[in-house]
């Protein structure tokens, strides 16, 4: 299988490649040339499979052969041996025909470990082969960062740079970050916003000379194909739990770079029926907006209680538009020079078949407070304000009360906790108590942080990473 750039002017790349080239050379976004597709009746043989044998069925023919079927499957095991929960993926009921899939049984207690857990023993496996060392740099909003720590932290050929924007991540998704003591884990603390934080690393994979002869770069934001390509698992996972193939399950996706909700897209078009998929959004609203009013316009980045959604420019919606725009890179460099320039509308068919897929959905932080304390109340169940966003748009959206709904719990409530007591102020009758952290991270405040707090300077942040990388 070849990798194309959605831009349209990079080399196709294998899977092996692909993998180790994050960004493309020409800006763009690495996608499969060609979807694999599955029928009805394959996808009904799957039914009772254990999640890592769901996760090589649905992973394996991305590789094509590039990875021995038993190599991949040692892959897989190591990934998800450190979940805290045999099922990976429990689903729990909170509502009629309603779901919260919890994809917070990870290491760092978010979705993110799914694709980092993966893509760390990936790494690690082609790195070996090829005998070739690599700098992983990525940016994060608050959960990418520690999961690729985590995932990474013991790879002997790796070095992790992760940047997170100064003063605006929960304490909890800081000090998973900061608290990790290996050789090989370096964090920058940006002063800037998640955007800056972004932008900063997707210049650096456009000109790498500031590294030491023989490194390169490696991504792991979700603008990585294997990301998103591991993601893909849970939804195939969650809907033979409530009846698929033969019965259509939707989606509500609580989701700021796109590349979550991204991949449950491309889960229907390999053949899960799947009714209906709900983006759901906090004030930093663009991809609401861009659904609802055909205003993908650039505004004000807002600090709010679900951090991880605080972001502005979703990388991997690109992945998207190159489909709308039936795969002509010419046309996603135009759209993406009007993004620079602050403002992008889409061509009628482009959003007519945009509105065919998705619905939409906001919420501020005031009414993300009542959700939490609402679920509490009347489930004695604690979601986190990512969750809750996600629930409240399954809510409002949703087309049919006889379709399971299914909310992405994307992280564990007690990464949030600031939030929870809030709620509890707020809604006094709610008895609301502040989320305990697991036994594995009891300590996690007492751990001693290390970290560099650096100005938005891109001389300066390579600068670092140079003589960081002066040990070897």
């Amino acid at each position: 299988m070849k990798f194309i750039s959605t831009r349209g002017d990079a080399p196709a790349l294998s899977f092996e490649e692909v993998v180790l080239a994050g960004l493309a050379s020409d800006g763009g976004l690495y996608v499969p040339e060609t979807l694999p597709t599955f029928s009805q009746a394959e996808i009904a043989s799957w039914v009772g499979s254990s999640y890592q044998e769901l996760a090589f069925n649905v992973i394996h023919p991305f590789i094509d052969g590039e990875i021995a079927d038993d190599d991949l499957k040692g892959i897989i095991a190591k990934a998800y041996v450190t979940f805290r929960h045999d099922a990976i993926a429990p689903l729990v009921q909170t509502g009629h025909n309603e779901w919260v899939l919890e994809l917070f049984q990870g290491p760092t207690l978010a979705f993110k470990d799914f694709a980092l857990q993966f893509l760390g023993h990936l790494l690690d496996f082609i790195l070996a082969k090829r005998n070739q060392k690599v700098v992983v740099m990525g940016a994060t909003s608050g959960d990418t960062g520690s999961a690729a720590i985590e995932g990474c932290r013991r790879c002997e050929n790796i070095d992790i740079f992760i940047l997170h924007p100064y003063q605006r991540v929960s304490d909890v998704q800081r000090r998973q970050m900061t608290t990790v003591t290996a050789d090989n884990v370096f964090n920058i603390a940006l002063r800037g916003n998640f955007d800056d934080c972004q932008n900063m690393v997707k210049a650096s994979f456009r000109d790498q000379s500031f590294l030491p002869d023989g490194r390169q770069l490696v991504a792991v934001n979700s603008i990585n194909w294997a990301r998103i390509m591991a993601q893909i698992v849970y939804y195939f996972y969650a809907s033979l739990a409530l009846g698929g193939p033969h019965r259509e399950v939707s989606f509500s996706v609580p989701t700021g770079n796109f590349g979550d909700i991204f991949a449950a897209y491309l889960a229907k078009k390999m053949g899960l029926p799947i009714e209906q998929l709900v983006i759901a959004t906090n004030s930093n609203d663009i991809l609401h907006r861009c659904i609802a009013n055909n205003d993908h316009s650039k505004q004000n980045l807002h600090q709010s209680l679900s951090p991880s959604m605080d972001i502005m420019v979703s990388s991997n919606f690109e992945r998207l538009l190159f489909d709308l725009y039936d795969r002509k890179g010419a046309e996603i460099q135009r759209l993406m020079r009007e993004f620079e320039s602050g403002h992008m509308s889409l061509s009628d068919a482009a959003l007519t078949d945009a509105r065919a897929l998705f619905s939409s959905f906001k919420l501020d932080d005031d009414d993300t407070l009542d959700l939490v304390a609402q679920m509490y109340a009347r489930n004695g169940y604690l979601v986190d304000p990512h969750t809750a966003i996600g629930v409240a748009a399954a809510r409002s959206e949703r087309h049919s009360q006889e379709t399971p709904m299914v909310c992405l719990a994307t992280a564990h409530p007690a990464k949030f906790p600031e939030a929870v007591i809030k709620a509890a102020k707020k809604h006094t009758n709610a008895q609301l108590k502040q989320p305990s952290l697991p036994s594995h991270m009891h300590d996690l405040f007492s751990r001693t942080e290390e970290y560099r707090v650096l100005d938005d300077n891109i001389d300066e942040v390579h600068a670092y990473i140079s003589a960081s990388l002066v040990r070897d």
